[in-house]
């Protein structure tokens, strides 16, 4: 009798059955090969490890996340961290002001703000002031730059974590913030891979791990060792070609590539029984069954002729400096309205980041914050009045922020020491600021956060604890885990 296998159901399909029901998919020969090349195929594991159910550990807060990255390091005292004493000490090195770290100039020293001499024996590197000004907004009164004028009136749905730290201080924070891991560590998976591993689809016709914008070679992928089936699939927001290779080299009617994939899901049928009993194996064939239903699935999802004139406003659809965003930010809704679990969205890459800001940080951040401000203020409004940020996390961050210090005449170099965060909707409080930098923004001094406890907080939301999405041979450290940030949760 051929051995029984689990299909998630409380009865048992025998193996011939289970995989001669697979339906449409690669022929077995050409998929197992494959596999097989991905290393997907890993017999002697399975037999003693079970993957994921694909149902939440505990009762969730949310069903999907927004995740808003910023790349090249976006200044916190120039965005959520207003700091005036920097303006206040403009041009004084950090110990000529009443903060100086006299029981440890080392700890000034890793952070580039100490007193340097250039070849002429000229202190640079001083204090540098507020490049914009700010003011309090929303009932809670949170103080917010001016820059962000329409993130501003959602303050009061936002939470700010304003005391997170790094360890990477070039930009492989990129990767480091996605995966929580130096990017000399190797490689490991991403947040929304571990999401997309760890829970079942909400959508039969669209894929569960979408980005959108580009992504440097160093933050390219996501899956890692939990395998390439676990990378986001990079959307373009063009519905006459929305995805690479999203359509067939030749012109086919809809009816010819039914035929095709009937013809292939019958020579499948034959051979699979002769495959052994591997849940991957029935995974990427539905990867297949997906693709073919995208093709009509996500052309219709980015299809923004059925949105009124009203919302295509509100996200900036109107206006050329926020077009790109604000259609992003617009399919990112759509998107979780047809059920799609994790999507990454990307501003700005292109060699370190376009908010990389060492010299011109004012007409850096003008025009980043431009780009961005009104379509993300727009995607929390819409999702709040459609009844959806309830049930979706957005979040808002970048790989770290930028020293209280100058570089050159005008910029700011990285700044691992203390940055901010924002999240909203999902079951976190909203009108709050969570942690501290100290008086010139550049030490997380209160409620210090690495960038896992992020992670944690999502995973939490979603229903997930860490550490029970195992993989067999790898051992995570604890800070890989991060702990949620449980006061800014409802």
């Amino acid at each position: 009798m051929s051995p029984i296998v689990s299909t998630g159901c409380c009865t048992g399909t025998h193996r011939r059955s289970f995989l001669a029901d697979l339906g449409m998919g690669f022929t077995g020969l050409a998929l197992g090969a494959m596999l097989s090349r991905e290393g997907i195929l890993r017999a002697n594991d399975i037999e003693t490890w079970q993957p994921p159910s694909g149902q939440p550990h505990f009762t969730p807060r949310a069903q999907s996340v927004i995740w808003l990255f910023m790349n090249g390091g976006m200044s916190h005292m120039e965005s959520f961290d207003p700091k005036p004493e920097l303006t206040k000490y403009a041009g004084k090195s950090i110990h000529e002001t009443p903060y100086a770290d006299t029981q440890n100039p080392d700890k000034l020293k890793l952070a580039r703000v100490t007193v340097i001499n250039d070849a002429n024996g000229q202190q640079r590197n001083k204090l540098y002031p507020l490049q914009i000004g700010y003011q309090k907004y929303g009932e809670s009164g949170i103080e917010l730059s001016d820059w962000v004028p329409h993130m501003g009136r959602c303050v009061d749905d936002l939470a700010i974590i304003r005391s997170m730290w790094t360890t990477d201080d070039n930009h492989g924070a990129q990767t480091q913030f996605h995966s929580g891991r130096h990017m000399l560590d190797g490689e490991f998976p991403t947040l929304g891979a571990w999401v997309h591993y760890g829970l079942g689809a909400l959508s039969d016709n669209l894929p569960q791990f979408i980005s959108m914008g580009n992504r440097e070679y160093w933050n390219k992928k996501d899956g890692h060792y939990l395998g390439p089936s676990h990378d986001a699939i990079p959307l373009r927001v063009d519905p006459n070609n929305p995805l690479d290779y999203g359509k067939s080299a030749r012109s086919l009617t809809v009816d010819q590539q039914q035929v095709a994939f009937d013809l292939v899901g019958r020579l499948n049928q034959q051979r699979a029984v002769e495959y052994p009993d591997d849940p991957a194996l029935a995974a990427r064939i539905k990867a297949y069954e997906l693709a073919f239903r995208m093709q009509t699935s996500v052309p219709e999802t980015l299809d923004f002729a059925s949105e009124t004139q009203a919302t295509q406003q509100l996200y900036g659809l109107d206006d050329p400096a926020t077009r790109e965003f604000g259609m992003q930010m617009l399919a990112s809704r759509r998107l979780v309205e047809r059920g799609v679990r994790f999507i990454q969205v990307q501003h700005g890459a292109g060699g370190a980041g376009a908010w990389d800001a060492h010299g011109g940080l004012k007409a850096n951040h003008e025009r980043n914050f431009k780009a961005v401000d009104k379509p993300v203020a727009g995607l929390i409004q819409d999702l709040k009045q459609r009844g959806l940020l309830d049930s979706t996390l957005v979040i808002f961050a970048s790989e770290f922020g930028r020293t209280p210090g100058t570089q050159g005449s005008d910029g700011r170099d990285h700044h691992i020491f203390g940055f901010s965060v924002w999240m909203a909707g999902g079951g976190l409080k909203g009108g709050i600021v969570h942690g501290a930098t100290d008086e010139i923004g550049f030490h997380a001094v209160q409620n210090r956060h690495y960038v896992t406890d992020i992670h944690a907080t999502i995973l939490k939301q979603l229903g997930l604890d860490s550490r029970k999405l195992e993989v067999p041979g790898r051992k995570r450290l604890d800070i890989d885990h991060g702990k949620p940030i449980d006061e800014i949760i409802a």
